[in-house]
């Protein structure tokens, strides 16, 4: 392991563990909620979970909170409505 990594954690007072659980958890919930706002089109959020880091807040929130409101969402995705539109 990098020399500059070990001397960070043993000031943080971290074991290695821990800092790995932390970086999976943290990095889950950004891709999960980056992929949320690609999906629906939502141009704002993904520049704006892109660029900051919350330890996961913000990205938990945007999936369960904001994404359903469709805020800031360019164009609204519902593809089951749009292809029984087609059909009648």
């Amino acid at each position: 392991m990098n020399n500059t990594i070990q001397i960070l954690l043993q000031e943080l007072g971290m074991p290695l563990w821990l800092f790995i659980i932390i970086f999976i958890w943290v990095y889950f919930w950004k891709l999960y909620a980056l992929w949320t706002a690609a999906q629906k089109k939502s141009l704002p959020w993904f520049i704006f979970l892109a660029i900051f880091n919350t330890m996961g807040i913000l990205e938990i929130l945007y999936i369960y909170v904001f994404s359903k409101s469709n805020l800031f969402s360019s164009k609204k995705v519902d593809s089951k409505k749009n292809s029984r539109k087609k059909k009648r």
